[in-house]
C-alpha cells in the first residue's frame, strides 16, 4: 500500500521508518526540496498551492495523511477529492486557529484558559483590563515551539507584546497556575475504537519542549480524565489516527492547552517505552489495520536535541540511550533530533536524563 503525507519534515520522516517494516511506501510533499524525508523515500517538492503537482502527489495513492497542522486546509481538501485524507481534513481547521481551538474546546465542555480574541492593540488593552495580569498574547495562526507568542505581566508591556507577534489576530489569555504540564496521545480507528497512551509529563523552555517523561507520576483519576478528553475532540472531529492534547495539571483539575491532530513531539518516547509506537499506530489507524497496544515498557523519556547535536558516541554512552537523528542541518533552535531514554525504574530513567542533559550543554548554545 501507497501513503502520502502532507510535509517531509522529521514527523513525516518517522512514520516513514515505521511503515517500511509493514510493507508500506511512501510519498511525501513539501514546498523544502531538502525536507527531511526526501532523505528516505519519493518527494514532490512544490508550493501547497500548486494544484497539478498535488494531483501528481495524490495519483497512485491508497490513502493520504499530514504530518502538521500548518498544511493549508486548500490543499488537504484538494487530496481528499482524489483519495482518503486521514485525519479528516476538517481536523486542520480545528488546530490552524487558535480561537477556533478554544471554541471546540469549550463546545465540548473542556476547561480551557480565561481568553478574548483580540485584532488591535486597543482590543488588547481592554481585554487585558478585563482579564488581569499575568497574560499571554498569542497569535491566532501560524505559532508553534513558542512563536507567535509574548508573555505581559503588565500593562507597560502591551504595546511591545502586540508588535512581537506581528500585529496580527489574536487570542489574550490569562496564566494559568499549573503545577506541570502533561499530554495525552489517542489514536482512534474508523470505528470509533480508541487506545490512549499513558499521560506524558513535559518540560518546556523557551517555548519549546526540551524533554519528556512517561509515564507520568499519576493518578488514575487523572488518567481517565485526560484520555476523556482526548476522547471528547476525536469523536467531534470524527477523527482517524494519532491526536494529541496538550494539557496543565491544576489544583482544580485538568485544562486543555493545545490540539495537535497528528504526531507529537512529546510521544516519541513510544519509539521504543510502547508496545507500538505513536507513529506505526497511525499508520494502522489511517489504513484501517487493528491498533497496537500502548502500555508502556518500563519507564521512559525523550530529550529534544536542539541547536545542535553532541558526540553520537557521548549520548549513546547514557544508560538506556537511542539516538534518533532527523537529517537536518544545524540552527538556532531547530529540533534535530532526539533521545530516548528506558529504563525499569523512574529514577533510573531521570538520572540518563540528567546525564544527557550535562553532555548536551558543553556543546549546545541553546541549552538542554
Amino acid at each position: 500500500m501507497k501513503v502520502g503525507i502532507l510535509g517531509g519534515g522529521q514527523l513525516g520522516r518517522m512514520l516513514a521508518l515505521a511503515g517500511y517494516p509493514l510493507g508500506l511506501t511512501f510519498r511525501f510533499f513539501d514546498p523544502n526540496p531538502l525536507s527531511p524525508a526526501g532523505q528516505i523515500g519519493e518527494l514532490i517538492a512544490a508550493p501547497y498551492d500548486d494544484e497539478d503537482s498535488l494531483r501528481t502527489f495524490a495519483s497512485g495513492l491508497d490513502v493520504a495523511t499530514f504530518e502538521f497542522e500548518s498544511v493549508p486546509r486548500a490543499a488537504a481538501d484538494l487530496v481528499a477529492s482524489m483519495v482518503p485524507v486521514r485525519p479528516p481534513p476538517a481536523a486542520l481547521s480545528a488546530a490552524q486557529d487558535r480561537l477556533a481551538e478554544r471554541e471546540l474546546l469549550e463546545r465540548l465542555g473542556i476547561p480551557v484558559a480565561p481568553h478574548v480574541p483580540v485584532s488591535s492593540e486597543s482590543e488588547l488593552s481592554a481585554a487585558a483590563a478585563r482579564l488581569g495580569y499575568p497574560l499571554v498574547l498569542k497569535a491566532r495562526t501560524l505559532g508553534y515551539d513558542g512563536k507567535g507568542q509574548a508573555r505581559i505581566e503588565a500593562a507597560s508591556e502591551l504595546r511591545a507584546a502586540w508588535a512581537a507577534i506581528g500585529q496580527r489576530p489574536a487570542i489574550v489569555e490569562r496564566v494559568v497556575n499549573f503545577t506541570r504540564e502533561l499530554s495525552v496521545i489517542g489514536v482512534r480507528a474508523g470505528d470509533g475504537s480508541m487506545v490512549t497512551y499513558p499521560v506524558i509529563e513535559n518540560h518546556h523552555s523557551e517555548g519549546i519542549l526540551r524533554f519528556s517523561f512517561a509515564p507520568a507520576e499519576a493518578s488514575s483519576a487523572v488518567q481517565q480524565a485526560a484520555e476523556a478528553i482526548v476522547r471528547k475532540v476525536a469523536d467531534a472531529l470524527d477523527y482517524e489516527g494519532v491526536l494529541a492534547i496538550e494539557l496543565f495539571d491544576t489544583a482544580s483539575g485538568l485544562v486543555a492547552n493545545e490540539i495537535a491532530p497528528r504526531v507529537h513531539n512529546s510521544g516519541h518516547w513510544t519509539m521504543e517505552g510502547a508496545e507500538t509506537s505513536q507513529f506505526e499506530n497511525h499508520l494502522r489507524a489511517v489504513l484501517g489495520m487493528p491498533l497496537g497496544a500502548t502500555q508502556a515498557i518500563g519507564f521512559s523519556a525523550m530529550v529534544n536535541l536542539i541547536g545542535s547535536v553532541p558526540d553520537v558516541s557521548r549520548l549513546l554512552a547514557v544508560s538506556g540511550a537511542h539516538v534518533h537523528l532527523y537529517g537536518k542541518s544545524a540552527s538556532h533552535r531547530r529540533k534535530l533530533g532526539h533521545v530516548n531514554v528506558r529504563a525499569e525504574t523512574a529514577p533510573a530513567v531521570r538520572d540518563s536524563v540528567a546525564e544527557l542533559r550535562r553532555v548536551m550543554a558543553e556543546t549546545n548554545p541553546d541549552k538542554s
